[in-house]
C-alpha cells in the first residue's frame, strides 16, 4: 500500500514534521519544502496528498501569510493540529552544556528560550531554520556551538540533547490546518472555516456575524486581514463550531451569502481538542 506523502515547510526534524508524526503516525511519507507557497504547489501538482500549513502560534500570533495563501488558492481544509512546542538544546555528542558559549536556531525560537539563554551565559545566534540549525551544526560541528530544535530534529541528525522544554512560556502551541484536494469524510465534533468581505456600509459586519449569533453557533476564531486589491478595505477569516452540512450552518451560511460581498468557504473537517491551560499538555489527536 502506498504511503500518503505530507508535505511540511522547513528541514527534515522541523516542528511541523514533529506535528505530523504526533497527529498521524509513521503511516506517512513526508516531504520538505521550502516555503508556504511550495506547500500548496506540490499538493497541487498531486506530488503531496496533504500539506501541514501552521496557521497560529499560542504566543507569537497569527500567521498572516498562511492566511492569505489559503484566500489565493483553492485547496480544503482537511483537519487541523496542535503541536505543544518544546524547545530542547542539543549539541554534538560528548559536549556538555558547560561547553557550551553559543546557540543557534531560528529567530522566534531564540526569542522563545531568551531567559533561559541569559541564564546559562549563552550567546543567540540566528540561523534560517530550526531544524536546520541541527542539521547543519551535525555535519559541521563547532566547538562551543550548540543548537535549539525539536526532540526529532535530535534523532534525526544524531545530537545529544542536553536540556529540555527550555522554552520561557510553557503553554507554546501551534495549530496547523492539514490542507489537501478535496473534502474529508464528516467526523464529529466539525469545524468550518471561511474567509468573507463585507460591503463598505455601517453595519454591516454585525449582520454578518448575527447570521451565525442567532442560531446559536460558536465563533473559535476571527481575524482579519487588509484586501490587497482594495485598500483600506478588509476580509475576515472566521471559524465556527459545525459542519456546513449540518441545517443551522447550512442557513447562517446562506443569510451570511446574502450579506457579505463575497464568501469562501475553506473546509468543514475534524476539529482538534484544543489544550486547556490546567491539564497535563498532552498533544490533540488527529486520525485522518
Amino acid at each position: 500500500m502506498t504511503k500518503r506523502v505530507v508535505a511540511f515547510q522547513g528541514e527534515h526534524g522541523a516542528y511541523s514534521e514533529e506535528a505530523i508524526r504526533q497527529n498521524l503516525g509513521d503511516e506517512v511519507e513526508t516531504l520538505p519544502c521550502r516555503s508556504f507557497e511550495d506547500l500548496f504547489a506540490v499538493v497541487e501538482s498531486g506530488e503531496a496528498d496533504l500539506a501541514a500549513l501552521p496557521i497560529e502560534n499560542s504566543v507569537a500570533g497569527s500567521i498572516n501569510r498562511a492566511y492569505d495563501l489559503l484566500l489565493e488558492r483553492d485547496l480544503k481544509i482537511w483537519g487541523e493540529m496542535v503541536l505543544h512546542v518544546r524547545h530542547n538544546l542539543m549539541a554534538p555528542p560528548g559536549t556538555t552544556l558547560e561547553d557550551l558559549t553559543q546557540v543557534r536556531s531560528h529567530p522566534q525560537a531564540l526569542a522563545q528560550c531568551e531567559r533561559y539563554l541569559n541564564q546559562h551565559g549563552l550567546k543567540a545566534v540566528p540561523w534560517y531554520d530550526t531544524a536546520g540549525s541541527a542539521k547543519e551544526l551535525a555535519a559541521n560541528p563547532e566547538p562551543g556551538v550548540g543548537a535549539i530544535a525539536s526532540a526529532l530534529a535530535a534523532e534525526i541528525y544524531g545530537l545529544e540533547i542536553l536540556d529540555r522544554d527550555i522554552q520561557d512560556l510553557a503553554w507554546n502551541y501551534t495549530r496547523f490546518f492539514l490542507i489537501g484536494h478535496h473534502e474529508p469524510e464528516r467526523r464529529d465534533p466539525s469545524k468550518t472555516s471561511l474567509v468573507f468581505a463585507t460591503p463598505h456600509t455601517p453595519g454591516a459586519l454585525h449582520a454578518c456575524l448575527g447570521e451565525f449569533a442567532n442560531r446559536g453557533i460558536n465563533l473559535t476564531k476571527i481575524e482579519s486581514r487588509p484586501r490587497r486589491n482594495r485598500p483600506w478595505h478588509y476580509v475576515f477569516y472566521l471559524d465556527f463550531e459545525g459542519h456546513w452540512q449540518e441545517e443551522h450552518c447550512r442557513e447562517a451560511l446562506v443569510g451570511l451569502l446574502s450579506k457579505a460581498a463575497f464568501v469562501k468557504l475553506l473546509g468543514s473537517y475534524p476539529a482538534a481538542s484544543m489544550p486547556q491551560i490546567n491539564n497535563s499538555g498532552q498533544e490533540a489527536l488527529l486520525q485522518i
